[in-house]
């Protein structure tokens, strides 16, 4: 089992920053990526980036592609997501996910327990 602790979120004004940790506990399976979700309230959990564990590759949501970055430190197991010149509507409760494929068919999914990002006007 893959438990995940999300960290750093907060209250930030528009135009700050604000950056995000989620450390993934030791498995005996290897990650194959990670990434963050966001859930505003009454709204479904969006997509926001995710970085592949062996490549690094990473991907991102259009509104948040010149803000956000997110990195990875393979050996602390742990996903950061740095966000900048942060806007009000990225108000949301932030989760990390971890991905875990052991093949084609076989694929898991680890949530953490969600840090609040506030951004006020």
């Amino acid at each position: 089992q893959v438990q995940l602790v999300e960290s750093g979120g907060g209250l930030a004004q528009a135009g700050g920053s604000l950056r995000l940790s989620c450390a993934a506990s030791d498995s005996t399976f290897e990650i194959y990526a990670m990434g963050w979700f966001r859930q505003a309230p009454g709204k479904e959990r969006e997509f926001v980036a995710t970085i592949n564990w062996s490549g690094g590759s990473t991907d991102y949501t259009d509104s948040v592609k010149d803000r956000f970055t997110i990195s990875r430190d393979n050996a602390k197991r742990t996903v950061y997501l740095q966000m900048s010149s942060l806007k009000p509507e990225d108000t949301a409760v932030y989760y990390c996910k971890s991905t875990i494929r052991l093949s084609d068919a076989t694929t898991y999914h680890y949530w953490g327990q969600g840090t609040q990002v506030t951004v006020s006007s």
